[in-house]
């Protein structure tokens, strides 16, 4: 398994360290383990193949001369296909060489196509659907679609204004603590967009059962529920949409726990993860064409990893 972090210290490259730390800057990026693992089938495909725990073991006693009675976890084979996703950018030499003292063009062009690239990468791992598009991977959304860890409350839990937030937000961390509880161990994060962040800060400052104390790689702080980060996951690729929807006034919250048994990222084998391929000025052409890709997909090991706590009223 490998983070980003690492990956970025066997880099050698100062143009792939700057591209590895806009991927950092996203936390879900920052903390996300990959299994770079994976070798072409045939020079074809990039299948991964894991088995998925269903159910838990069981122990037993057993008198003298008796027998257990036998029981077998009970699991089921996924296949996920890794699929190459980044973005291109073209710059004429003429603005590159002459004009870099407003603007780096290849460093701006590869910082924003970076930017399009990790949000392409959250929206797919959240709300990924290989059966809407044949490019894409299977992302959390999916998975945990109809799981035991998938909760519903009969009534929507009102944090829509401040009075009801004040009012209900013993009501929802009940329901968060009763769903945590579904889960086969502490969560790595909990997902969340924006809007509901800001109105899990209020509640922090009214319950005092929340800590920020802590900080990201880059200084920024985190808000903590029980020890577990609260990540807000930004906004589609080119779009002001929020990966995690608000849909008829309500949000949803995931939780996943990062290992290699329970919710990770899967990779090509190697160490890049990330690649980048820069323009060469000295090449005959005006124009020069540069690119951001990764080759990557979503792994769920195990079903109670991962969870969603639907029908948060936000709005």
């Amino acid at each position: 398994m490998l983070t980003l972090a690492q990956a970025q210290a066997l880099s050698q490259s100062k143009l792939t360290n700057q591209v590895i730390d806009e991927f950092r800057k996203d936390p879900l990026f920052d903390m996300m383990a990959f299994d770079n693992t994976v070798k072409p089938q045939g020079g074809k495909t990039l299948a991964y193949v894991y088995s998925r725990v269903k159910t838990q073991p069981t122990a037993a006693f057993r008198a003298i001369n008796s027998e257990y009675t036998a029981q077998e976890t009970d699991t089921e084979q996924f296949t996920v296909n890794l699929k190459v996703f980044g973005g291109s950018f073209e710059i004429d030499r003429v603005l590159q060489n002459d004009e870099t003292q407003i603007v780096n063009h290849v460093q701006f062009q590869l910082q924003q196509k970076t930017k399009a690239a990790k949000a392409l990468f959250c929206d797919t791992f959240i709300n990924g659907d290989s059966g809407v598009d044949a490019n894409a991977f299977d992302g959390l959304e999916k998975a945990v679609t109809g799981s035991s860890t998938e909760v519903t409350p009969a009534a929507a839990i009102n944090l829509s204004t401040s009075a009801n937030i004040t009012t209900n937000a013993n009501l929802l961390m009940d329901t968060l603590d009763a769903f945590l509880a579904l889960l086969d161990g502490t969560p790595s994060a909990l997902l969340m967009n924006r809007t509901l962040a800001a109105i899990m800060s209020g509640i922090a400052r009214r319950s005092g059962y929340f800590s920020t104390s802590d900080v990201d790689a880059f200084g920024k702080p985190v808000t903590k529920y029980q020890g577990i980060p609260l990540l807000p996951v930004g906004d589609k690729p080119g779009t002001s949409n929020p990966i995690i929807p608000t849909t008829v006034g309500e949000t949803l919250i995931y939780a996943i726990r990062i290992g290699q048994d329970g919710v990770h990222a899967v990779s090509p084998e190697g160490n890049s993860i990330i690649n980048t391929y820069l323009p060469n000025m000295s090449e005959p052409g005006a124009v020069k064409k540069g690119e951001v890709e990764m080759v990557a997909a979503m792994a769920l090991k195990a079903t109670r990893a991962a969870g969603v706590l639907r029908k948060i009223k936000v709005a």
